[in-house]
């Protein structure tokens, strides 16, 4: 029997073949098509909207309901039942906790803390760790920077055990509720993009100066990567693990208990580790709101540009930052491998040599770190400053000196391209990272890059966050030109990337506010260290993540191209480079998020726009000009992250067919 194709059945099918080839074509050309509508939405502008800054008229005055927010809190901050019966027992709370932890350490005395970090980093890491730990809390004390270091520790300790508890917490409902993880993603997106500082401001206003507002700033900063970690390391979980565990009848709570949290040990253990290393550098930047500490002391000395004192509180800060880093990313690689028994012996010997060291100290009246034992670098180093301002700062023939770098790069570099953004008209500004955002991402995030950059013109700070956005590119095009160039050199020489690691790991655990010393003692104050402090900040993150997506890039592509004969060269730009592809668009993300970290906290250093504006504000209490900056800050890191951050487009030609 012969089948018969009806009339209405061969129309279909045609038209459906139109409509797919119609996608297909659209998919294929999509580039060219986005960038001739842009065009012509450019003519158009050009015509009707002209030229011009953000129009007064589109933008919103907060100063007078912010200012009135204010002076409502501050009035009624001793007498309000909110403050009375809730944050002020959270604020005393908090004094409480930090001042029982500086005791305890204070009790244990230099030698009980230095032989319980010793055996701690011995238990969980080895010997070369405990070693490590012994010489670095040793220099804290030979710095003369024993009581600062405590401070600063105890601080920490509440902090991250807070971090730790509520963003535990958050990841829990988030990795269990898919509702609840939709709900927070966009939360813990908007917190990852905001810089430090724009924390500060609102918790001060409601604690005021102190330490509970110092914690309570590090506890949100840090918080979000224990969550995203911990909604990850649940939602991860072996699926045929947890068949296994339903098939044998275990309820919710077990399942919770004996399947998802243990499988899910290493995303927990860095997620502390990573608010740990967050907690430090928050730490350090609270100090400017009473934290105290080797924060304070670092930022007291840049105030005065007291380099030498501004390293010598410096260095413990990079140390700490080191052994915690070490120790945590060492617990979670080596979870498991010991036997129990074992374990809990080592520990029972641990404690009684850490009890025995701290009553022999406490017997032998010598709590503190012998004042004989200090050594003063401050004033060594300022002279070495002195020398280089002198030999280097400027003069150096034919290369010229640092403040002549640092000038050089401000006027042919920043001047103009500050000038360049602020010249353009304001559509233009917003059509163009439309353009950007929908090229590599959707639609979705075009609208999001757009209405973000669209904010900061009605809050009425246009042309600070385009000074800021300058800034920021430049420092981006540095880092990237430096960052892709080393991490395309280190995997390909396997000697450059071993003699790069140690270096790269004390960058990158490096607290943001420490990058501020080097630079003000070799380039001064202005936009241009701000920049250098920024580029220095994001290059480690992008030196490691372009070599390990050069690193990554399949062997048999490789080989392949080598018997085609491709030369090194060749099998760079033409094999390695292109499949490296979304680990470069990573490190480009990465970069922004991280230059516009330091870009802002440029600030202190004469970096001006919304950094200075988040700065003044904070030191004047003034929520108007430090909120409405900070608000400003997330917008232009948001619309930034979008940009740069690509997202799967839905195949449309294959929805077609």
């Amino acid at each position: 029997m012969t089948a018969t194709v009806t009339p209405a059945t061969t129309g279909s099918a045609a038209a459906t073949d139109t409509g797919s080839g119609v996608l297909r074509a659209f998919t294929r050309h999509r580039g060219r098509l986005i960038v001739a509508c842009a065009a012509v939405a450019l003519v158009l502008g050009a015509v009707f909207l002209g030229a011009g800054n953000w129009p007064a008229s589109l933008s919103v005055d907060l100063t007078g309901p912010l200012k009135s927010t204010s002076d409502w809190i501050i009035d009624n901050r001793d007498g309000h039942p909110l403050f009375l019966y809730f944050l002020g027992h959270v604020s005393n709370a908090v004094v409480v906790s930090v001042r029982a932890v500086y005791l305890v350490l204070l009790a244990l005395g230099w030698a009980g803390v230095t032989a319980a970090a010793t055996l701690v980093a011995w238990r969980v890491a080895g010997v070369r760790l405990a070693l490590t730990s012994l010489a670095a809390f040793a220099v804290c004390g030979v710095l003369g920077m024993w009581v600062p270091t405590m401070q600063t520790l105890a601080l920490m300790v509440v902090a991250v055990a807070a971090s730790v508890l509520l963003g535990g917490l958050l990841g829990l409902a988030a990795g269990l509720s898919d509702r609840m993880h939709r709900v927070l993603r966009p939360v813990l997106d908007t917190m990852q993009v905001l810089p430090a500082f724009a924390y500060l401001l609102p918790v001060v206003l409601v604690f005021g100066i102190g330490v509970p507002a110092a914690v309570l700033a590090t506890v949100i900063y840090a918080a979000p990567p224990m969550a995203r970690l911990t909604a990850l390391g649940l939602r991860d979980a072996d699926a045929g693990v947890m068949e296994a565990a339903t098939s044998l009848g275990a309820t919710g709570r077990q399942r919770l208990l004996t399947a998802r949290l243990p499988l899910a040990r290493k995303e927990l253990l860095l997620g502390v580790n990573q608010s740990i290393m967050m907690a430090l550098g928050m730490a350090v930047i609270a100090s400017v709101i009473g934290a105290g500490g080797l924060g304070d002391r670092v930022y007291q000395a840049l105030a005065s540009v007291d380099v030498g004192a501004a390293l010598a509180a410096g260095v413990p800060i990079v140390l700490l930052a080191i052994v915690l880093d070490r120790v945590t990313a060492a617990a979670g690689e080596r979870i498991g491998a010991a036997p129990a028994h074992r374990s809990r012996l080592g520990w029972a010997i641990a404690a009684a040599a850490t009890a025995a060291v701290a009553l022999g100290t406490r017997l032998a009246d010598a709590l503190t770190w012998p004042d004989g034992w200090t050594l003063d670098i401050a004033e060594p180093v300022n002279r070495a400053v002195d020398w280089m301002t002198a030999h280097l700062y400027s003069g150096v023939p034919v290369v010229g000196g640092t403040a002549d770098w640092a000038g050089h790069f401000t006027t042919w570099v920043l001047n103009p391209l500050r000038a360049g953004l602020q010249w353009l008209p304001w559509w233009a500004v917003l059509l163009t990272i439309g353009v950007l955002a929908l090229l590599i991402g959707t639609w979705r995030t075009a609208v999001t890059a757009v209405l973000a950059m669209a904010a900061i013109g009605v809050l009425g700070v246009w042309d600070p966050a385009l000074d800021t956005l300058s800034q920021v590119l430049a420092a981006v095009a540095v880092t990237l030109l430096v960052g892709v160039a080393l991490g395309v050199a280190s995997a390909r020489s396997s000697r450059l990337g071993r003699a790069l690691r140690p270096v790269l790991d004390v960058f990158q655990t490096m607290p943001q506010f420490v990058y501020l010393i080097p630079v003000v003692a070799l380039f001064g104050v202005g936009r241009a260290p701000a920049v250098a402090a920024a580029v220095v900040y994001a290059l480690p993150a992008v030196v490691r993540i372009t070599a390990q997506g050069v690193r990554a890039v399949n062997p048999a592509a490789l080989e392949s191209s080598r018997s085609l004969g491709a030369t090194g060269r060749q099998q760079l730009l033409q094999v390695q480079l292109p499949l490296a592809r979304p680990a470069l668009l990573l490190a480009v993300n990465q970069g922004v998020v991280l230059v516009l970290a330091v870009v802002v906290i440029g600030g202190l250093v004469g970096g001006g726009a919304l950094g200075y504006d988040a700065v003044f504000g904070l030191a004047q209490g003034d929520l108007a000009t430090g909120l409405v900056a900070g608000a400003a800050i997330v917008c232009l890191g948001l619309m930034l992250d979008r940009v740069t951050q690509p997202t799967q487009r839905r195949d449309l030609a294959g929805k077609g067919a």
